[in-house]
């Protein structure tokens, strides 16, 4: 009997070791943790389930069989962040590159298959050279079924990518289907094609980092929604994340202790707007004083700065935040933030989490670039997903509310259940300076009268009582009682309950 536990302790240890300490040395040179090092920052002290720990590849071409180490260069099973269970799997780049094969790959769907089974989220860490060539269309089909798994879990559980060195070629595209995706800055990088394919089909030469870094996926292609400075931020980030979230599309967000007064009154928002209608705020004070204690978890912080989304807590229950922020393009809406805005309410909706929507944007952004790269059609993705939404909605108006964009952000139109506005909020079609240019175009040439004109629309229009007077806005409130108010809302609509027609699946505007 010795022997045999001494055998199960050498192969166990002979796995934890992966590609040898040499290997392991190296990774730790790169300012990288290991596979296992990652897991046991990302989970609960001593809750992580190790399974497959003995799995071996199966190729024998170009000398392969002679070397099978243990756990096939990825890691998986499950374990708890803050007492919640979560599935996880760790490439371990210490070991053939962290290389997909068709075990690596089989292992991967195991704990996805368990994931969907049981109802917990997947938080996948990537570090892989890509498909094991040696492989061939066996390592091309192990993708496939990773990639069929991604598809069938979406928005049935969570699904977390932290990317944590190489993630290339086909490999891209399972974390690009999962809900979140988060980076590690000057040590991550993700595209379908590398540099020096780029080099020899465009002659473009570039490098890893400009090509698929970062800073390059936060701010300019959206793919990733954060990046952090190191491994050990990113896990804790995570974990923050995490808490947000439910564990499942069946259950409700956890409900976590508050030491905040729902009723708290912040008087300083009452002079948040400035009386110049053109002069910028930050709508994140705003968002920073409703949340309970200040906290804030933003989503996309780097792109598209024109809208703001993210996580807060109201009474101790996630609510999900899309807010205009008039800091940047005064707060209109583009193709970028209509994108970005889309992904998350979509997101809230799929796993119950309320919405919360504060509005102050004077439009769409004008102009050939927009128009030609389809701003209709980008924009109608955010109309689509806050109309479809059926989970509890509350709005709030605090300055423009403009023409169509108005209808988009969460409007009593789209199924908004609660909507305020600040008495400080116009709603109208356009501003006043410009629909006094249309209405009253004759007069263009009278200064004086087309001023009387402008303060005429200004005193019937920019305000929030006409919208007030037909129920578009259920009521205007104080500033300074907004966080109460809105936890009320909140609170009035947990028990709502809504169903859209039944259908296969939408056609939204893709």
């Amino acid at each position: 009997m010795k022997d045999i536990l001494q055998e199960l302790e050498e192969r166990r240890a002979d796995a934890r070791l992966g590609g040898g300490q040499s290997r392991i040395d190296a990774q730790h040179a790169k300012g990288k943790l290991t596979a296992r090092e990652r897991i046991e920052l990302l989970l609960d002290e001593g809750s992580f389930e190790e399974y497959d720990m003995f799995v071996t590849h199966r190729c024998t071409d170009f000398g392969m069989e002679e070397s099978k180490p243990r756990g096939d260069g990825v890691v998986t099973g499950w374990g708890t962040i803050n007492g919640r269970m979560v599935y996880v799997f760790s490439q371990d780049f210490t070991v053939l590159g962290g290389s997909v094969s068709e075990t690596h790959a089989a292992k991967i769907c195991k704990i996805m298959d368990m994931a969907v089974q049981n109802g917990a989220p997947v938080i996948g860490i990537n570090d892989s050279g890509g498909a094991r060539i040696q492989e061939g269309v066996s390592s091309l089909a192990a993708y496939g079924e990773v990639f069929k798994r991604n598809i069938l879990a979406s928005g049935v559980v969570p699904q977390i990518s932290l990317i944590m060195g190489p993630c290339a070629g086909g490999a891209v595209y399972s974390p690009a289907m999962t809900d979140f995706i988060f980076m590690v800055k000057d040590s991550s990088y993700m595209f379908v094609t590398g540099p020096d394919v780029v080099k020899t089909v465009t002659n473009e030469v570039v490098t890893a980092e400009e090509l698929g870094g970062a800073s390059t996926h936060t701010k300019k292609s959206s793919v990733a929604d954060g990046a952090f400075e190191n491994d050990v931020e990113a896990l804790a980030e995570v974990r923050r994340l995490v808490d947000f979230l439910p564990l499942n599309n069946r259950e409700k967000p956890p409900v976590r202790p508050f030491f905040d007064d729902p009723a708290r009154i912040e008087h300083s928002l009452d002079t948040l707007v400035p009386d110049n209608p053109n002069m910028p705020y930050d709508m994140k004070e705003l968002i920073l004083k409703v949340a309970d204690e200040g906290d804030f978890y933003e989503i996309q912080e780097e792109y598209a700065r024109n809208i703001i989304t993210g996580f807060i807590r109201l009474e101790g229950q996630s609510v999900g935040v899309v807010a205009n922020q008039p800091m940047v393009l005064a707060g209109c809406l583009d193709i970028d933030s209509s994108r970005k805005a889309a992904r998350f309410v979509r997101f809230c909706d799929a796993f119950e989490i309320p919405i919360l929507t504060l509005v102050d944007v004077p439009g769409f952004l004008p102009g050939t670039t927009q128009e030609y790269n389809g701003v209709i059609k980008h924009g109608a993705k955010l109309l689509f997903a806050y109309g479809e939404a059926t989970v509890p909605k509350v709005t709030l108006i605090t300055r423009k509310a403009y023409g169509g964009a108005y209808v988009v952000m969460a409007s009593k139109h789209l199924q908004g259940d609660i909507n305020y506005a600040w008495p400080t909020s116009e709603i109208a079609v356009m501003g006043a300076k410009g629909a006094t240019e249309i209405l009253y175009r004759s007069e263009l040439k009278d200064a004086d009268k087309i001023a009387g004109r402008v303060k005429d629309y200004e005193d019937r229009f920019a305000n929030p009582f006409v919208a007030a007077e037909r129920g578009f806005i259920d009521e205007v409130i104080q500033p300074h009682s907004t966080r109460r108010r809105v936890a009320r809302a909140f609170a009035a609509l947990r028990g709502k309950k809504l169903t859209n027609p039944w259908k296969k699946h939408d056609n939204i505007p893709l």
